[in-house]
């Protein structure tokens, strides 16, 4: 049965519409214009702010803030819906291939079959590295973090392709777009099979895009690698699930290095670096370091009454989120990845998935996380899925850029792209000295 759509109220025309900002102390008062967008909350326009009455507007993490307009994705936090395009990310978490969905990310619209064909086409192109590339790799430690090695190398396709970097062509940027989708597996793969010591795997385009990846991932040479469609389908729905959240850190702070016009190689470089945070893309590993801190099921009332005093560090990880005040969307549908991962593999009692459906019990039954809008978030079963496959926790916020590269890209074309595109250049309330003279050193 089709589930139904999100019931959104469409935002009604607000053409015309102001709201006043009146200065007690002089009586002063000024008009500030009200835009709307599809869905979700109006926007007071406060650009003309500054000019009118030489203040500026004060929200640190940029929480009450609109920093762009944007056609991409959708987020209603409070009913826990993420919308791509308009189409809700159930459905094409269930029924689209992660090709369908960068498709749809960069042109706006799902691909008919022969476009989906076109696409494929061209990405497969693309999935190979130069071959002096993988002697970046040899630069590192093999015990080095995967994530500081994707940071290096992604960084570095700008000097392997710098024939398309001029960001004012289209054709660059498409081209650009294209190899950065199709070599980020084949990179993503590589970072990994040198933390192992394993040779790398060259891209086989005659699978599906998640099933190569896994062959990379996981094949040697010695031996054919035959790709579970259980296990291809999962990492499928992983990709989907994190292709792009909106104006995240990592999504922010590739909008920011591309507003400059730095090239959309080094772009991702930046995003891939906002994303290594704990708090980012790093707390599915958290998660899974708290399961294995809590250890068995007995243990949980322990850890709930640590959560709940504020004298002790101790939080549960993957429970609550910056955006959603309900049950995040993704990680129900990761939660159903997990059993059918775990029942592939013929693990069906492993203890840590065991443990987090518990603990989610628990908690969710629980008055002081319900009333905090404490609810699983997508990171709470992210890791244990991707353990469950073979990756190591190291790993895990890669395998989060893997899947984010689209959203990043799509929205840096998106912000290119925009007729009123700036450099990005956030201002400050200073709270340093006042001017002081310089004395020369030996008076000091």
């Amino acid at each position: 049965m089709k589930r139904a759509l999100p019931d959104l109220t469409i935002a009604p025309p607000v053409e015309g519409e102001k709201v006043t900002i009146v200065f007690h102390a002089d009586g002063r008062q000024y008009d500030l214009p009200v835009l709307g967008g599809t869905h979700g909350p109006k926007v007071i326009d406060v650009r003309p702010l500054y000019a009118e009455t030489g203040y500026f507007t004060y929200d640190p993490g940029f929480m009450s803030t609109a920093s762009c307009d944007s056609a991409i994705t959708f987020i209603d936090g409070e009913r826990g819906i993420l919308l791509h395009r308009g189409y809700p990310i159930e459905e094409l978490a269930a029924h689209a291939d992660f090709l369908e969905v960068c498709y749809l990310l960069l042109y706006g619209k799902l691909p008919t079959q022969s476009e989906l064909k076109q696409f494929d086409d061209l990405i497969g192109h693309h999935t190979m590295v130069h071959e002096q590339f993988k002697r970046l790799f040899e630069g590192f430690r093999r015990d080095a973090h995967p994530m500081a090695v994707m940071v290096g190398t992604v960084g570095a396709l700008s000097a392997f392709y710098h024939d398309k970097i001029d960001i004012t062509d289209p054709e660059a940027r498409m081209v650009a777009t294209h190899r950065l989708i199709a070599k980020m597996p084949t990179i993503c793969a590589m970072a990994f099979k040198y933390s192992l010591g394993q040779p790398f795997l060259y891209p086989r385009n005659g699978l599906g895009y998640a099933s190569n990846f896994l062959r990379m991932a996981f094949g040697i040479p010695a031996q054919e690698y035959v790709v579970s469609p259980v296990l291809a389908r999962a990492i499928n729905r992983f990709l989907v699930l994190h292709a792009d959240h909106e104006q995240n850190a990592s999504t922010a702070t590739v909008r920011i290095a591309g507003s400059s016009h730095a090239n959309p190689y080094a772009c991702v470089a930046a995003g891939i670096t906002a994303l290594w945070g704990p708090d980012h893309g790093g707390a599915n590993e958290a998660v899974v370091n708290m399961l294995e801190e809590i250890g068995s099921k007995d243990r949980i009332p322990i850890y709930i009454k640590r959560a709940k005093d504020k004298s002790d560090p101790f939080r549960l990880t993957g429970f609550g989120h910056r955006v959603y005040k309900n049950y995040d969307p993704r990680a129900a549908i990761l939660r159903e990845s997990c059993h059918e991962v775990l029942a592939e593999l013929g693990k069906n009692e492993e203890p840590l998935f065991a443990l987090a459906l518990e603990l989610e019990r628990i908690a969710l039954d629980d008055d002081y996380f319900v009333q905090r809008k404490l609810f699983p978030n997508v990171d709470f079963y992210s890791g244990i899925m991707l353990r469950a496959i073979g990756f190591p926790k190291a790993m895990f916020p890669s395998l989060f850029a893997l899947g984010r590269t689209i959203g990043w890209i799509a929205q840096w074309k998106e912000m290119i792209e925009a007729p009123d595109q700036h450099i990005a250049r956030p201002r400050q309330r200073y709270t340093g000295h006042p001017i002081r003279p310089y004395l020369p050193l030996a008076e000091r």
